[in-house]
């Protein structure tokens, strides 16, 4: 049992989207985007979430966000339930969650100068302050992403993406939050640009006591900045382990799927145990393991009884949802 205070706490969270059809927007179908997730995050933590596109991570972290409410479970942020908070309670929250967004010049109010960006959080939240002060504030910011203090007066069409990125983190900082949530911060950018944001990120972990909830679908850059991962199909947790154990023994045959497809430069052979086929629709997953259509190693039982997520080898660190784990343990790298 880890002894800190936990930070965040997510439950059985669920979350649905209604398929609408017809003049009278009529539901004919529900996509499942997200289905009874659990995890905790600690302070100064990094957990990652992994997973092909369409498989619930960006959902997953805005329901956290209360962006979208739950359909079902819990998000408790230092032990309080944010689904149940509204209003002035609920904005008071968010001062200590904050995002950082895929797209870095699409998040930016183009309308804005970069201390109109920055400084917009300030203003939602009633946190006044003299323009001296404020000035000071802002440039603080730029200067803590490396950013120079003359950009304050500039426009996001004027900076380059990685620019930009820097300029979404400033605002996320601005009110000095406990956890950001990073919805693929860099996938949008330049191999060499996204490892100086990473670097940025992972100081400013260390400087500000920052938590991180990480989404990609890069597994080296996760691999890189996590403690802990989360791989998800279909909007399920199918594997969830350290970084370390998780990437040098995985147990699910879709975690080594992806983990084999990372790009080597190494001379030794390694086993491949290539994605077959498309994801099912999310409106109808399979019955069963969610990913028995495309594994494999599926068997009979695989299609009709769903595995739930148990712990592998005595590790409570390492949890797995697939009924031959250990017998697949060995047909691994």
């Amino acid at each position: 049992m880890d002894p800190r205070e936990v930070l965040l706490s997510v439950e059985n969270l669920h979350k649905t989207f209604p398929v609408y059809k017809g003049i009278f927007r009529r539901e004919v179908a529900r996509v499942f985007a997200v289905g009874g997730v659990s995890f905790d995050i600690y302070p100064q933590e990094t957990v990652g979430i992994v997973g092909e596109s369409g498989c619930g991570k960006s959902t997953l972290g805005k329901t956290i966000m209360r962006l979208y409410d739950a359909d079902k479970g819990s998000v408790k942020f230092r032990g309080q339930d944010l689904g149940a908070l509204k209003g002035a309670a609920l904005r008071e929250m968010r001062r200590h969650i904050q995002m950082i967004f895929q797209d870095p010049l699409n998040s930016l109010n183009a309308r804005f100068t970069v201390s109109d960006v920055i400084k917009e959080p300030f203003d939602i939240h009633g946190m006044r302050a003299s323009r001296a002060e404020m000035k000071e504030r802002i440039q603080e910011l730029l200067n803590t992403v490396g950013l120079h203090h003359r950009s304050a007066n500039r426009y996001p069409h004027e900076f380059s993406g990685g620019q930009c990125q820097r300029i979404g983190i400033a605002r996320a900082l601005a009110l000095r939050p406990s956890l950001l949530i990073c919805d693929e911060p860099v996938s949008a950018l330049d191999v060499s640009i996204q490892s100086q944001v990473i670097n940025l990120l992972l100081r400013l972990q260390d400087e500000l006591k920052l938590s991180y909830i990480f989404i990609a679908h890069d597994l080296t850059v996760v691999r890189h900045v996590s403690d802990r991962v989360i791989v998800m199909y279909l909007g399920e947790v199918v594997e969830y382990s350290t970084s370390e154990a998780l990437y040098d023994s995985p147990y699910h045959p879709y975690t080594k799927a992806l983990i084999s497809a990372i790009p080597t430069i190494s001379a030794e052979k390694t086993q491949r145990h290539p994605l077959v086929g498309e994801i099912p629709s999310p409106m109808q997953p399979p019955s069963g393991c969610r990913f028995h259509t495309r594994c494999p190693f599926a068997e009979k039982r695989c299609s009709a009884e769903k595995p739930e997520l148990r712990v592998i080898d005595g590790d409570s660190q390492h949890v797995v949802a697939c009924h031959f784990a250990e017998k697949l343990a060995g047909a691994s790298s």
